[in-house]
């Protein structure tokens, strides 16, 4: 009787030890940081180009591509 008791300890340890152990292995496997969202498009006030608005230049005017195209349109 004392044997059957030692067994289902030690097969009761040992499954919450492998259960522990599949939790962080799923938890070290996180999934890829998800891409960016589409971004707004703006039109160049000078050249007519379309580009991201994080990418632009802002003008007095309006949204430029470069700070060549702000200088030409706004002198």
């Amino acid at each position: 009787m004392k044997f059957l008791l030692f067994l289902a300890i030690v097969l009761l340890v040992v499954w919450l030890w492998r259960s522990g152990r599949r939790s962080e292995q799923r938890s070290d496997q996180a999934a890829p940081p998800a891409p960016p969202g589409p971004q707004e498009m703006v039109r160049c006030a000078h050249c007519g180009v379309h580009l991201p608005h994080g990418d632009a230049v802002v003008g007095r005017i309006g949204l430029y591509c470069s700070s060549e195209h702000r200088q030409l349109a706004e002198p």
